[in-house]
């Protein structure tokens, strides 16, 4: 059983601290202090006063960076098995954390539950009064390999199916209060499964302008959703749903 989730911000090593200062602004939290090796990790913290727990973490890395998943399990190396049994593939097996690849090529880790304690925090002012949360991680999956990652994914979280209600949308959603819920994309094009992280907003264009003021840049503009890039150039898209999560 998956007991939290993260959603992991990859981003450029060179532009990190300008993506840092984008997200802790949109999602209201402060900086942790930096940890690792060469200080590449940090946590987004929310208000202690919220009693709330924090849901996204970030990393500075080599290349563009993008997205992916750290769950919290009880045991990880038989999550890590389970895994393997659904077609994963594993990168890289530390003493207290696993990498592994879905069958079309997603990065997620299983990382050790127990840490978490709190509900996830709530949706966040902007200047305006206008609502949002980052509360989604969006899968970007080819059409050959859509119907092989969606029963993955399925099995792998065993959270609530829902077919979308656009075409080529699918989503998993968890029965207990987590930090996010997962969207499957079916893609145009052929090519490695990949993540974005989608913000659910009360106003979408009132949100995409304050984002657009604190350096994002919108790329492509729908009727439910805008499409933007952070400081970093990672895609990520605000979107037209509750964000209080009614």
């Amino acid at each position: 059983m998956i007991r939290w989730i993260w959603a992991f911000l990859d981003r450029p090593a060179q532009r990190f601290d300008n993506c840092a200062k984008f997200w802790s602004t949109v999602t209201d939290t402060q900086l942790s202090p930096r940890r690792g090796e060469n200080d590449e990790f940090l946590t987004l913290l929310p208000d202690p006063a919220l009693f709330a727990a924090a849901g996204i973490k970030m990393q500075a890395v080599t290349g563009l960076g993008g997205v992916h998943l750290d769950l919290d399990v009880d045991d990880i190396a038989s999550a890590a098995r389970g895994a393997l049994e659904l077609g994963a593939e594993l990168v890289a097996n530390h003493p207290d954390y696993a990498v592994l690849r879905s069958p079309g090529g997603q990065t997620f880790c299983f990382t050790p539950s127990g840490r978490v304690k709190g509900r996830p925090a709530p949706a966040v002012h902007a200047p305006d009064g206008t609502l949002s949360r980052l509360d989604q991680v969006c899968l970007d999956i080819g059409p050959a390999d859509y119907d092989a990652e969606t029963r993955f994914w399925k099995s792998l979280t065993g959270w609530e199916f829902r077919e979308g209600g656009l075409p080529d949308f699918a989503r998993l959603r968890p029965a207990q209060q987590l930090p996010v819920q997962l969207l499957l994309q079916r893609l145009g094009e052929d090519r490695p499964t990949s993540a974005h992280v989608d913000l659910s907003a009360g106003d979408i264009d009132a949100t995409a302008a304050w984002h657009e003021s604190l350096g994002a840049t919108v790329v492509h503009r729908h009727e439910h959703r805008i499409v933007l890039t952070d400081p970093g150039d990672a895609p990520y898209c605000v979107t037209a749903r509750d964000p209080n999560g009614v």
